[in-house]
């Protein structure tokens, strides 16, 4: 799978209501630097409840 932003190799695919969206290394780690100036980390967290993961 291709990233969805660029030509490049997807190292990531996250997938949500059956849509899967490919991202390289480099436009993962800027759409994650965008999610964490917002709320958003904070519903997901409270969504999958990350203490469980510890």
């Amino acid at each position: 799978m291709q990233c969805h932003y660029c030509d490049r190799e997807a190292t990531f695919a996250p997938e949500k209501d059956g849509v899967r969206v490919g991202l390289c290394d480099e436009h993962f780690r800027e759409r994650f630097e965008e999610l964490s100036e917002t709320d958003a980390l904070d519903a997901i967290e409270q969504e999958f409840d990350a203490d469980q993961f510890e």
